[in-house]
């Protein structure tokens, strides 16, 4: 059998951040930025994977259980073959043009693209939507399970349902993903994604911490999940830290819907106004920001943006801001000046428009 290569997007989140295993809501939307997997079938059950990205290979099987970046490949591959499909022995090569560690999903941008190959290898109907959630379900057992890493699914939901034009409304709670039309480019705006090269890891504790104490949370208040949880209801629980974390998931999810409706109605400086105030959230309840991510937003903001937030697990990463599309130079080089001013680390800007889902590139 040829090989087949396929690609899959980064994603920025919108909005609704650590809502996800939170049975909240969020509002990602696919990056034009994407990793390209080829692979190749081989004879036996072994793995053998290069990256344009990385010195070393690695070759094995998936039970000697790789670190790294292999394991992301190695756990879609396991993931596949729990769920019964008969996914080969593969030469793999990858390579990316999502930034790494930059809060970007740069890892469900790998693991869809190993499974869309994969998919293709073993007869799957890409064009069926119930293939692409059941992928997408692999991927997020794979880095949940395999990886180690305790994130939700909006990343590999996302990257696997994706519409160009669109942010994707994800609903956790019953499952629900609705396409959003964002027309930022008639209303003259466009998305400012500002990486701030604080490099995060969600293996490393401080995502894990958060979910834990989301879930201690919830235990306090006795419902399911915080996505259950009223805001009056927040008084009651003891311990401060647990009620600052509920009331930004409880709140987050509020903003969602409003910045929903503020797309819906095109009111822009609406929507702008729900992410500075999730930003606030995050950085003052869910204490995930840090100093790079708060110049970034302010910083963006005194330059012209109409709102800006972090965006993704946090600790690091990235900033998104919607901004004017004839002010979008001025605020990349106000952010520039005044991380080069504060002795920081140059960040990355990247102007970014709704992308597209995983895709088949070539291949059976």
């Amino acid at each position: 059998m040829p090989a087949v290569v396929a690609s899959a997007p980064g994603r920025v989140n919108l909005i609704g951040e650590h809502t996800d295993y939170n049975g909240g809501l969020c509002l990602p939307v696919a990056l034009p930025q994407r990793t390209t997997v080829t692979l190749a079938p081989r004879d036996d059950l072994t793995l053998r994977l290069t990256s344009a990205q990385e010195d070393q290979t690695w070759e094995g099987r998936v039970e000697d259980h790789p670190g790294g970046w292999a394991a992301y490949v190695a756990g879609v591959v396991q993931a596949m073959r729990d769920d019964g499909h008969a996914a080969p022995g593969l030469d793999a090569s990858v390579d990316s043009e999502v930034p790494v560690g930059a809060g970007l999903s740069s890892s469900a941008a790998l693991e869809c693209a190993v499974a869309t190959g994969v998919a293709a290898l073993v007869d799957l109907d890409l064009a069926d939507r119930r293939v692409r959630r059941g992928l997408a379900q692999a991927c997020i057992r794979a880095e949940n399970e395999y990886v180690g890493a305790p994130t939700g699914g909006m990343d590999q939901t996302v990257a696997m349902l994706a519409e160009p034009g669109h942010a994707l409304l994800l609903d956790f709670a019953d499952g629900s993903a609705t396409p959003v039309e964002l027309p930022l480019d008639g209303a003259g705006l466009v998305l400012l994604v500002i990486d701030t090269r604080v490099s995060h890891a969600l293996t490393d504790g401080g995502y894990g911490n958060r979910r834990q104490e989301c879930a201690e949370a919830a235990g306090a208040l006795g419902v399911r999940s915080l996505r259950d949880a009223s805001l009056s209801s927040l008084r009651s629980i003891a311990d401060p830290v647990l009620r600052r974390r509920a009331r930004h998931v409880v709140t987050e999810n509020l903003r969602v819907l409003s910045a929903v409706g503020a797309i819906g109605d095109r009111s822009w400086e609406a929507l702008a106004a729900v992410l500075d105030a999730s930003h606030v959230s995050m950085r003052d309840d869910f204490e995930i920001s840090c100093r790079e991510l708060d110049l970034a937003v302010e910083t963006a903001r005194t330059a012209g943006a109409l709102g800006a937030r972090m965006t993704g697990g946090g600790f690091g990463g990235s900033a998104v801001a919607l901004v004017p599309r004839q002010l979008s130079s001025a605020v990349q080089d106000s952010v520039l000046g005044a991380f080069r001013d504060a002795g920081l680390t140059q960040p990355a800007c990247y102007v970014v428009t709704p992308g597209e889902a995983a895709r088949l590139e070539s291949g059976p």
